[in-house]
């Protein structure tokens, strides 16, 4: 039903490389775009490392992954067993040939770590988002849909919002009690959805690890580790501020999204179109959503930030391409939007190209260099 944006990119590195790790959230559609992959490999091998049956033929991994050495081997939830990075490889080195090894992880440290320690040069990484407006060839007006319930497919195709909410909020309550704990994290549920809710609360804002800290009753390092858990699971995006060399006085801390905006309104009790027109974290959900679907688009190399000086010249998503200048992208959630004197001042700072992103339906100029568009064109910010 859904076309994947990732998938030639995906087949590429299978080409291109020994082993490919493919990372994402739990329920993102890892499996399932795995599954058509494999389809262009007719002998491949699916294992999936929750099911026991699965896990039993790599009891002895080194004769079992040693006798199917010509075919593509997936190997799902691979976190479980990073004791098989080592012996991937041994096997890699002992018979070098693309496309071997496709491994997909719901998100862990373990996973990135092993991978890029003792597979460096040998694999290559790629994450899979939830699904994105131009996967779901959504219009302006079915985009409300697709920001109201996220882009986990199971959410955005529940048969009502009532049914993706129960979705969702079934979704954290996995997560927390379910997943994190298989990782080797041990923090309390309860203590880890609350702190979930705080995040929440906060989208679109810098990240103060000592206030939430004093909120929470925990040290700031407590606060900063769980924030890693929420982030190294791919629930939480921290945008780095932009540092160069421009004689400002600029803001050093991280700004903190939820990556999902379907989650960030689950946990803020959102529960439909109306409910959401009406809260005050309307134009921060919004700001967050447009971010995650331009980021998703972004090319190799290209880096997001967002920019801030001391004396108030910002812009909510600067975007660094080597060799070129920045492009700067306003998010306003207005049909007439009207950015900031500091929008033009950090425009001035940094050199960029400036665009406006708001919920409109036609782009037009707003001033020389700057136009307005609409979220369903955001490729023409990338293509300018």
């Amino acid at each position: 039903m859904f076309k994947r944006r990732i998938k030639p990119q995906l087949s590429r590195a299978l080409e291109n490389f020994p082993a490919v790790a493919l990372l994402g959230a739990r329920q993102v559609g890892k499996t399932t775009l795995a599954r058509s992959i494999a389809a262009d490999y007719p002998d491949a091998i699916y294992l999936d490392l929750e099911r026991p049956s699965d896990l039993a033929k790599l009891t002895e991994p080194e004769l079992f992954l040693g006798s199917v050495a010509q075919r593509l081997v997936i190997i799902d939830e691979v976190q479980r067993r990073p004791d098989l990075f080592p012996l991937l490889r041994a096997l890699i080195d002992t018979n070098r040939r693309n496309g071997r090894f496709l491994l997909l992880g719901s998100a862990s440290p373990d996973l990135i770590t092993h991978g890029s320690e003792t597979l460096a040069g040998r694999i290559a990484f790629l994450e899979l988002s939830p699904l994105t407006l131009d996967e779901v060839n959504a219009t302006f007006n079915s985009l409300p849909q697709l920001w109201l319930r996220g882009g986990f497919p199971s959410s955005l195709l529940a048969s009502s919002d009532s049914d993706s909410f129960e979705w969702r909020e079934q979704f954290i309550r996995s997560h927390l009690e379910r997943d994190i704990p298989t990782l080797g994290i041990r923090i309390p549920a309860a203590n880890l959805r609350r702190f979930w809710q705080m995040v929440a609360h906060s989208h679109g804002q810098l990240w103060n690890a000592s206030q939430l800290a004093s909120g929470f009753g925990v040290s700031p390092p407590t606060i900063q580790r769980y924030l890693d858990v929420l982030e190294d699971t791919f629930m939480v995006r921290q945008l780095r501020p932009y540092h160069v060399n421009l004689g400002k006085r600029l803001v050093k801390s991280p700004k903190i999204y939820l990556r999902d905006s379907g989650l960030l309104h689950c946990l803020l009790g959102i529960d439909s179109e109306i409910a959401l027109q009406g809260h005050p974290v309307v134009g921060a959900s919004w700001e967050g959503w447009v971010i995650e679907q331009l980021l998703a688009l972004l090319p190799s190399g290209w880096r997001p930030y967002f920019y801030r000086t001391a004396a108030g010249a910002e812009v909510d998503l600067l975007i660094d391409r080597p060799g070129r200048n920045p492009i700067a992208i306003e998010i306003k959630f207005s049909a007439s939007p009207k950015p900031s004197r500091g929008f033009w001042s950090a425009l001035a700072d940094t050199q960029a190209q400036g665009w406006i992103c708001a919920p409109v339906t036609e782009s037009y100029p707003l001033a020389q260099g700057v136009n307005v568009l609409p979220v369903t064109e955001l490729h023409r910010i990338l293509g300018d």
